[in-house]
């Protein structure tokens, strides 16, 4: 944690440091947490985002609606929570209401892999009920008093937030900084409003830039125990993850690969991908091994311009196709080399296809009859992928890298910070 003493002059600091009566934590063992929140506040609605929470004792990791100011004592609290909490990752529904605030919080255990697997999370606000839900399946639906205490003061509506903090023995864990780093990954974010019975989708963030979104801002406070402080640093967006940290101030930011959600989204190994008409991982195949583009997320198979050849030389051959990465290998004409690509080989691993021994011109793949377009070669594969890698049969493999404690919030004082990127 943070040690201020700015409120000391500097002839009684140095007293005091000299007598021995104060110690100065260093800030290479002070620690660094994350906020991430909307700008805007949203009233009725389905509030969804796909989150893998972060784990470890004494880290609190969170999903949540905000009444901006809601921490001011003559306001009255709105806050509602999806989050988790102690060593077992359990996962608490809260709703925070009153003045003062008073937590109606609920228990949903620790066996959902919360804080090693992606889920999807939502709650639906409207003027009837409060409900929340994971993979839509509602966990916990509150009408009468709870549904009125949001309905008559939160009538401007609540902002989105994300955060992850580190929490003590009264509410999180023993937290311990030789954890760290620990990340909340969000996949994405998306607001349907709510009229007369009907969601209706208004905007999704699925976070593929590399700079803080359009109308998000950042949190540049305390956390809630102050055992560490809100950085924008630890706010990060990378392979169309939002990513949020708990790290050792000198070490601030995303550390490593980022884990792979198997909706989608995220990063991808391109692997071997390449050469001989081979598909990335992501998409659809690559000229010369490096990898596919994410045209067709689903198949592998051969590039626009084609793919004949040799394991040692990829022509130029071939026509623009989608082809099933597990069923058949790339196609395509005749290498500029002379040494004529063969066909696919279903029988091959994750159809392959072998380097080939046709004279000057080859000829197109019979294994695939219905060939259909395929959109545009990609150099680069996907986000997190290097070049595909040659072998000498031209082999393809396909790579998918698979409520106590409301006395913390969270805020508000003032607007924070805009993210800096990672």
């Amino acid at each position: 944690m943070r040690n201020h003493l700015t409120s000391t002059s500097p002839h009684l600091l140095a007293l005091l440091l000299a007598v021995g009566t104060v110690s100065v934590s260093t800030a290479a063992n002070a620690t660094s947490s994350a906020e991430l929140y909307t700008e805007a506040a949203y009233s009725y609605g389905r509030f969804e985002a796909r989150i893998r929470f972060a784990g470890g004792e004494g880290v609190v990791s969170s999903f949540f609606l905000w009444k901006d100011a809601s921490e001011k004592e003559d306001v009255f609290w709105n806050e509602l929570d999806l989050e988790t909490i102690w060593g077992a990752c359990e996962l608490k529904t809260n709703a925070l209401y009153g003045l003062p605030e008073a937590n109606h919080t609920q228990s949903s255990g620790s066996d959902g892999g919360w804080c090693t697997q992606f889920h999807t999370y939502a709650f639906e606000w409207t003027p009837d009920y409060v409900a929340w839900f994971v993979d839509g399946t509602e966990l916990r639906r509150e009408t009468g008093a709870d549904s009125t205490a949001f309905r008559d003061n939160a009538a401007d509506g609540m902002q989105i937030h994300f955060n992850v903090w580190p929490g003590d023995s009264t509410f999180g864990g023993n937290f311990t900084e030789a954890i760290l780093p620990v990340h909340e990954f969000i996949n994405w974010v998306q607001y349907s409003s709510y009229d007369n019975g009907t969601f209706t989708l208004e905007w999704r963030e699925d976070f593929a830039g590399s700079t803080i979104p359009e109308g998000w801002l950042t949190g540049d406070w305390d956390s809630p125990k102050g055992l560490s402080t809100h950085m924008p640093e630890n706010v990060s967006f990378m392979n169309n993850y939002a990513i949020i940290s708990i790290t050792t101030d000198d070490a601030t930011g995303p550390a490593g690969a980022a884990p792979m959600d198997p909706e989608g989204g995220g990063p991808v190994d391109p692997g071997t991908g390449g050469s001989d008409g081979a598909g990335g991982s992501d998409g659809a195949g690559g000229l010369d091994g490096t990898g596919g583009s994410t045209d067709v997320p689903s198949d592998g198979g051969a590039p626009a311009s084609g793919s004949g050849g040799s394991a040692t030389d990829p022509g130029t051959g071939g026509t623009d196709m989608t082809i099933d990465p597990g069923n058949a290998g790339g196609a395509g004409a005749s290498a500029t080399s002379g040494s004529g690509g063969e066909s696919g080989d279903p029988s091959m691993p994750s159809g392959g296809q072998a380097p080939g021994s046709g004279g000057d011109t080859g000829t197109d793949s019979p294994s695939v009859p219905d060939a259909t377009p395929n959109g545009p070669e990609s150099d680069g594969g996907c986000s997190m992928g290097g070049a595909g890698k040659r072998t000498p049969w031209g082999e393809l493999a396909l790579s998918l890298s698979l409520g106590a404690g409301w006395v913390r919030r969270r805020r508000g004082r003032g607007h924070g910070a805009q993210g800096v990127a990672s």
